[in-house]
């Protein structure tokens, strides 16, 4: 499976043509096959039967580079650079993984890391291959990006997984540069700098191995103790302490001065926080511009956590702040982000229950850390729904293109002709200016998103 603990919606993305077909059929008001139903659908309903129950939150759609994936898919890897572009890491499973740069300011995109030829790689073999980046991506004081690659297994591969490689890309230089296998046989998914005292902190994937720390002068890793979560990722405080949530969902904290590792459990409401299944709380966390609270939400719970990472005694205090929106079968994917303003901004997919169309709805929604106050923004909406034809390079018959899974299969068309997602976002970001930038699978798509408003 390419998401190993996603593996109950990877099922639902590898449906039969005829399961795909009977959903067609079944869903009147909606359709998986956007290029083909939008116009007939359109045409077909009254004004009060399009009239959507919700917000739309549009965006513009470009496909990235298909060049660099083979399955239409990425993963959490989406950041923003000092420079103001994005930077996207894309899987291409069995073969390689990239780093694409985008410039928002002209929609063009280009390749900055090739990871077999950073890496001086040659797999011979599928399980050999450096098939993802999938790290968060990290964006160093220098304005140097740090990602981190791995592996997509095949059990029927005897072959082994050498391991993930951690990488680096400096806009200024268009250098890219491999920093080495991070720890043998595993994958990276999370890698953060802290270029003032010359480290950087790894994550490796499926919570079996210490966090681990890399000495940029002497070329060494070593395991700093606490094993993180699932795609756990580090956050640097406003002390220089390094955060981590722990596989136990308890706050391990690294103080590279003194070398000291502290591990408390997460408070809120005199209540410990407690995970359930990996599969179900891999947690998404991002920090204020204060540097010390930490807000967090958890792929199948929108409950929104503000965690005080400065707290002082045998426990670390968080306040819960309550669901960032109600629904059936809540799941958000790498998707909360604090914006300049303040606000904490996610993207949380429920099932659509609105009787509009079918399927899930993806809704974009903002806390406001003054008031307190939750705002349910709308429903992601993509304004031009002939982008994956319009851009440059795409394939019709590519993989995940094919008569098995029309173009637009990760959409799906709601009763007023509009495209918007069905599966899966992967990652989403608030940058400097307050765009929104969300990735979203089949087709690999960027959305960007102008700065939205409160009152949707």
């Amino acid at each position: 499976m390419k998401h190993v603990s996603f593996q109950f919606n990877r099922m639902r993305m590898r449906t039969t043509t005829a399961i795909f077909t009977l959903l067609c059929t079944l869903t009147l008001s909606t359709s998986i096959c956007a290029d083909d139903q939008i116009n007939n659908d359109h045409q077909a309903l009254t004004p009060e039967i399009a009239t959507p129950p919700f917000k739309y939150v549009w965006g513009h759609a470009y496909h990235i580079l298909p060049e660099t994936h083979n399955s239409e898919s990425g993963y959490f890897s989406l950041c923003e650079g000092l420079d103001g572009k994005i930077y996207v890491g894309t899987a291409k499973y069995g073969e390689n993984s990239y780093l694409v740069e985008f410039n928002p300011k002209t929609g063009q995109q280009k390749i900055v890391i090739d990871t077999n030829k950073v890496c001086g790689l040659q797999p011979k073999s599928y399980n050999e291959a450096q098939s993802k980046i999938h790290t968060r991506n990290s964006v160093g004081r220098s304005g140097t990006i740090y990602v981190g690659s791995m592996e997509s297994p095949k059990p029927e591969d005897p072959t082994q997984y050498p391991g993930g490689y951690v990488m680096t890309y400096d806009p200024t230089t268009e250098t890219a540069k491999s920093h080495g296998i991070a720890s043998p046989g595993m994958g990276v998914i999370d890698v953060v700098s802290d270029e003032e005292r010359g480290i950087v902190y790894v994550v490796l994937i499926n919570a079996k191995k210490p966090w681990m720390l890399y000495d940029l002068k002497t070329k060494q890793y070593r395991p700093l103790g606490p094993i993180p979560t699932v795609f756990g990722t580090t956050l640097i405080d406003n002390r220089g302490h390094a955060n981590v949530i722990t596989k136990d969902f308890q706050l391990a904290q690294f103080n590279p001065d003194n070398g000291e590792v502290k591990v408390r459990d997460i408070v809120a409401g005199g209540k410990k926080l407690k995970p359930g299944s990996p599969s179900a709380w891999a947690p998404t966390w991002n920090l204020a511009q204060n540097g010390r609270t930490a807000y967090l939400i958890q792929l199948l719970d929108p409950t929104l956590y503000a965690i005080d990472l400065l707290s002082d005694g045998q426990v670390v205090n968080a306040v819960n702040h309550g669901p960032m929106i109600g629904g059936k079968n809540p799941d958000s994917r790498c998707a909360l982000s604090i914006a300049p303003d303040g606000n904490v901004y996610a993207l949380v997919r429920v099932d659509n229950e609105t009787g509009f169309g079918g399927f899930y709805l993806h809704h974009l929604v903002q806390f406001d850390p003054t008031t307190e106050t939750m705002n349910d923004l709308g429903v992601l909406a993509v304004k031009n729904p002939d982008f994956f034809f319009k851009s440059p390079g795409a394939k019709p018959e590519h993989p995940a293109t094919n008569d098995d899974h029309p173009p637009y299969y990760g959409y799906h068309t709601l009763p007023d002709g509009t495209l918007t997602p069905l599966y899966n976002h992967l990652a989403m970001i608030a940058t400097r200016d307050g765009t929104i930038y969300v990735t979203i699978i089949y087709p690999f798509t960027i959305l960007k998103i102008d700065r939205p408003s409160s009152k949707g």
